[in-house]
């Protein structure tokens, strides 16, 4: 493997659940599995290296973090545009997403003991069930409603979610990750031009970063 990216497992700290590389989210397609890539949570080291940093303080707060998404082959991307093509949902291109450069990660905090996940104004990408059967027969206007909740400036929901969200920013922040205002799950590295573009490929089982 190229040392372009390294790999995060789950463990005491970090559970790996990849949204994309299941069926429950807005695509309704498992497209990791699909390009060769799985349940497998790859970054760059700068991400790695921040994510490292939040160990004692989530055993502090007797806490984990749950990845939902890191890096995302550029095919993938291309895959997850032709499925939703609604603007401003994916970014535009695999070159425009950090998530191709393994700059990016998605998560959501979860309690310890029972790695329950912790509420939120909404769910990680704004999925529900509902939405994700509308977009797919092209009706995009409720979820556009709804994709206000996922806004830091959104406070329309209960304090102990607002709480939550606000935490999250401010251990994300703390460890040098940078909060995306309309997405409370996404956080990336600082100075995006530093972190090309990844490709990948699976070879028979042996993943080659490109």
């Amino acid at each position: 493997m190229s040392d372009k990216l390294v790999e995060l497992k789950t463990d005491n700290d970090f559970i790996i659940d990849l949204m994309y590389a299941a069926t429950e989210n807005m695509l309704q397609t498992d497209i990791y599995s699909e390009v060769g890539l799985g349940n497998r949570c790859f970054m760059h080291p700068d991400m790695l290296e921040a994510l490292n940093k939040l160990r004692a303080t989530l055993k502090e707060h007797n806490l984990k973090l749950k990845i939902k998404d890191a890096y995302r082959p550029p095919l993938a991307h291309e895959k997850m545009l032709q499925i939703i093509p609604m603007e401003g949902f994916f970014a535009r291109t695999p070159e425009r997403s950090q998530h191709c450069h393994g700059s990016a990660i998605d998560c959501i905090l979860v309690n310890r003991e029972d790695d329950e996940e912790l509420a939120y104004p909404c769910r990680v990408d704004a999925y529900e069930k509902r939405y994700a059967e509308q977009i797919a027969q092209g009706k995009w206007d409720d979820f556009k409603k709804h994709l206000e909740r996922a806004k830091y400036t959104w406070t329309s929901s209960p304090e102990a979610e607002i709480k939550n969200r606000e935490f999250q920013r401010k251990l994300l922040e703390q460890v040098g990750l940078e909060a995306l205002e309309h997405e409370w799950w996404h956080f990336n590295l600082p100075h995006k031009e530093k972190y090309p573009l990844v490709d990948f490929r699976n070879e028979n089982g042996k993943f080659i970063f490109l």
